[in-house]
């Protein structure tokens, strides 16, 4: 039987309000597609990139010394890492903490590599003070290094590198001191993974801002046979025997580190050696 035409007509309108119905909120509080998918969006959480951690390194070699090259080609190969170099124009070993007032002149230079980095003509804490009070530089944390030589016992208070890294906390930047031990040939790349493993434990606290800002010194022995026997925390040997802290280092000994005292006897039987140093020298330069 054929439905009257007012039925029919009356079928129509019902459909068209329920199609209506299903794209918008009905009594029930269902939602429009449309608008909840805006809304999803809107709340959507942005994720932020972390800001890259800023590394100040400098030396007491000289821009043009091969231990400042190979830290900065391994810093260079961290994730997140930025690193801007500037170092002494010369040779500067042995000059602790000393300083010059004033202006300093400053020279676009590059490493070995080719690392771009400035120099600076003065004392290694010259070149950080310039790096930081006329410069600019804002680093969360400066490396000084890889130092030709080890810095240890009552080496240390004699030591550029050191004494740039000083500098650094005299500035409220922590500061990471590392030396490569004398030998035949300086094995700039046994300190290697040293460094990268101490810049990943500290990092978070570093890019927090709650690392102490303090000196920490690491030595690496230079091994003529055998390798690094391990990583030992001591504190710098400031009475001990000055041609012994020189001495060129013996991987092969057996000696337990339990049975020596002191940075020197450590670094000398092979092992790399950790540790804090005073903010200032026990005697000021003069």
């Amino acid at each position: 039987m054929s439905r009257p035409t007012s039925v029919l007509a009356a079928l129509a309108v019902s459909a068209a309000l329920v199609l209506a119905g299903c794209g918008s909120s009905d009594s029930d509080g269902a939602a429009d597609p449309t608008t909840t998918t805006a809304a999803a969006e809107a709340t959507t959480t942005t994720t932020v990139a972390a800001e890259p951690l800023q590394i100040l390194v400098s030396n007491d070699d000289g821009y043009q010394a091969e231990g400042i090259d190979v830290l900065v080609e391994a810093l260079s190969g961290v994730d997140g890492v930025e690193v801007t170099v500037v170092a002494p124009l010369t040779q500067q070993s042995g000059t602790g903490g000393k300083s010059t007032e004033g202006d300093l002149p400053v020279t676009d230079v590059e490493l070995a590599s080719g690392h771009p980095a400035k120099a600076v003509e003065g004392f290694p804490s010259d070149a950080v003070r310039v790096a930081i009070d006329d410069l600019g530089i804002e680093p969360d944390l400066v490396i000084t290094g890889i130092n030709e030589g080890q810095n240890v016992g009552p080496a240390v208070d004699l030591s550029g590198t050191v004494g740039a890294a000083r500098a650094a906390v005299a500035r409220g930047v922590p500061a990471l001191a590392t030396s490569q031990g004398t030998g035949a040939t300086y094995d700039y790349e046994a300190a290697v993974p040293l460094i990268l493993d101490w810049l990943e434990e500290h990092r978070e606290a570093i890019a927090a801002g709650e690392e102490p800002v303090a000196v920490t010194n690491l030595n690496v022995p230079s091994c003529a046979t055998g390798e690094v026997r391990g990583l030992e925390e001591a504190e710098a040997d400031l009475d001990g025997d000055f041609g012994e802290a020189l001495a060129a280092q013996d991987c092969s000994s057996t000696a337990a580190a339990d049975d020596l005292d002191g940075d020197v006897a450590l670094l000398n039987a092979g092992f790399a050696t950790i540790g804090p140093v005073a903010d200032a020298p026990a005697q000021p330069a003069g």
